[in-house]
C-alpha cells in the first residue's frame, strides 16, 4: 500500500538526513530544521493515507490500533517534539540525536520480519473516541521522556565539541519532563475514563496500567526534587533514565512480557 511506500521513503530520508548533516556542519547548522520539516510532512501524509486505506478496505480508523501503526505515532511524536522544542533545544547535535531516535523506530517497523504491516479491524475495545486522545498524550508523554533520556545520557559526557554544555542539557531535561509530565498525566485519566466505558472499571491494575502509574511517579519524583528539594545536576540525569526506562518497560515489556488488558497491542 502507498503508506507504506511513504513511511519506507521517510524512514530513509531520516537515515540520509542523519548521515549527511554527521558531516558536512554548514548542512546541520543552515538547513537542519528545514528538512526535518520536510520529512515531517511526508510522514505526516503517509499516516494520513493509511488513515484513507483502512476506509477503502472497509475498516475506517485512524493507524492507532497495533504495534506498527504504534511505532509510526511514536516516531511521529518524536518529531513533533523536536519541531515543538526547537528553540529550547538549540543544538544540532542533540537534534541529531533525537531524530536518530525517530529513524530506529521507523527501521525497526519497516523492515522487522515479524511485525505486521497490514490494516487490521479496530478490537471492539478499542472502538471509541477515547482512543485518539488516551493513545496520542501518551506518545507524546514518550516522546517528551526520549528527549530527556537523550540530555540525561549527554550529561554525562564532557562538553565539548558539539555537546552542549550541562546547563544547556539540564534546561532541555527539565522542560522535556515537564512537558511530557502533564501529556501522561492526561493519558492515564482518559485512560481511565475509557476502561470505566469499555470494561466497567476506572482502574484494574493491568500491567500496563500498573507500569504507566509506575512511571509517573517516578517523573513526578522528578518535578518533586526539582522544585522543592532544588535537585540539579546527576541527581535529575539519572532520574531521567531511570524513568525512561520505565517508560520502555511500559510501552515494549508489557506487551511482550506480560499477558493483560491491554495485550491486543502487539
Amino acid at each position: 500500500m502507498w503508506n507504506e511506500h511513504m513511511f519506507l521513503s521517510a524512514t530513509y530520508l531520516y537515515f540520509l538526513l542523519i548521515l549527511l548533516s554527521s558531516f558536512i556542519a554548514s548542512l546541520r547548522q543552515k538547513y537542519l530544521f528545514h528538512a526535518i520539516v520536510i520529512i515531517f510532512i511526508i510522514h505526516t501524509l503517509a499516516l494520513l493515507i493509511r488513515w484513507v486505506e483502512s476506509y477503502k478496505v472497509g475498516y475506517g480508523h485512524a493507524p492507532l490500533s497495533n504495534y506498527y501503526e504504534s511505532l509510526m505515532v511514536f516516531s511521529w511524536c518524536i518529531t513533533l517534539m523536536v519541531l515543538i522544542l526547537r528553540k529550547k533545544i538549540n543544538s544540532s547535535m542533540v537534534v541529531l540525536f533525537i531524530i536518530g531516535g525517530s529513524f530506529l523506530i521507523m527501521a525497526y517497523a519497516n523492515m522487522s520480519p515479524s511485525i505486521d504491516r497490514e490494516i487490521r479491524p479496530l478490537l471492539p475495545a478499542l472502538q471509541s473516541n477515547w482512543l485518539y486522545v488516551h493513545v496520542l498524550t501518551c506518545f507524546l508523554a514518550y516522546s517528551s521522556f526520549f528527549l530527556s533520556f537523550l540530555s540525561g545520557i549527554l550529561f554525562f559526557f564532557k562538553s565539548k565539541g558539539p555537546i552542549p554544555n550541562p546547563s544547556v542539557l539540564e534546561e532541555i531535561n527539565h522542560k522535556s519532563v515537564s512537558i511530557g509530565f502533564i501529556f501522561l498525566t492526561a493519558g492515564i485519566l482518559s485512560g481511565a475514563v475509557w476502561a470505566h466505558y469499555a470494561w466497567g472499571s476506572y482502574w484494574n491494575w493491568d500491567p500496563k496500567e500498573t507500569w504507566s502509574l509506575i512511571t509517573w511517579i517516578i517523573y513526578a519524583l522528578y518535578l518533586h526534587g526539582r522544585f522543592v528539594k532544588g535537585w540539579a545536576g546527576k541527581k535529575m540525569a539519572i532520574l531521567s533514565i531511570i524513568g525512561f526506562m520505565s517508560v520502555l518497560f511500559t510501552y515494549f515489556g508489557v506487551n511482550f512480557l506480560l499477558s493483560g488488558l491491554h495485550s491486543y497491542a502487539t
